[in-house]
C-alpha cells in the first residue's frame, strides 16, 4: 500500500540514493519498523548506485550485502522479483514444514530449513512451494488454531496424526 507514492517520490534508485532517511520516513510511517526501514531504504540505495552501477543485485550473496536485506528478504526477491528459484523461509514455512513433519526437529533455523527443503522440492517449483506453504499456514495451519478438519493433509501430516493417537 506504500509503495505507490514512495516510487513516485523515488522513481528510480538513483533518486533515492539522493534521499535521507528522514525523506524517505513519511512515505513508509504506517508499516512496521519505519524509522529502521527507512534508514535501510536510503542506505541500500546509496549502495546499489556506488557498488552496483545503479542495478539491483541478483545473487543471494550480493542482495545480502545491502542494508536491511537478510537471507529471506535476498530470497524473495530471487523468487518473486526475478523469477528465481528459492525457498525464504519465513514465520508460516517454518511453521508448516515442522508441523507436517517436511523437516525434522533439528532443523531450528530458517537457513537449517531452507536447506531441507530445497533438497526435497524440485528446483523447477521451489517458489511456487514457498508459497504453498505461505497459503497453507496463512489460512489452514494457523500458529494457534490449525483448521486440521479443512485440511486435505492430515493422512501424511505428523502434528495432526500425534494429536489423534
Amino acid at each position: 500500500m506504500v509503495t505507490p507514492a514512495l516510487f513516485e517520490a523515488f522513481p528510480t534508485v538513483d533518486e533515492m540514493a539522493k534521499a535521507t532517511a528522514e525523506d524517505i520516513y513519511p512515505y513508509i510511517k504506517s508499516i512496521s519498523y519505519p524509522n529502521a526501514k527507512a534508514k535501510h531504504l536510503a542506505q541500500m540505495a546509496e549502495k546499489i548506485v556506488a557498488e552496483f552501477d545503479s542495478n539491483v543485485p541478483t545473487s543471494i550473496d550480493e542482495l545480502t550485502t545491502l542494508p536491511g536485506v537478510g537471507r529471506k528478504t535476498a530470497n524473495v526477491m530471487l523468487a518473486v522479483a526475478f523469477g528465481g528459484q528459492a525457498m525464504p523461509v519465513d514465520t508460516h514455512v517454518f511453521r508448516v514444514s515442522h508441523r507436517i513433519g517436511l523437516v525434522p526437529k533439528r532443523c531450528t533455523t530458517p537457513l537449517s530449513v531452507e536447506r531441507e527443503l530445497v533438497k526435497y522440492f524440485p528446483e523447477e517449483i521451489l517458489s511456487k512451494a514457498h508459497h504453498w506453504l505461505i497459503l497453507h499456514g496463512r489460512y489452514t495451519c494457523m500458529a494457534r488454531n490449525p483448521k486440521c478438519s479443512e485440511c486435505g493433509l492430515t493422512d501424511v501430516c505428523k502434528y495432526f496424526n500425534s494429536k489423534v493417537q
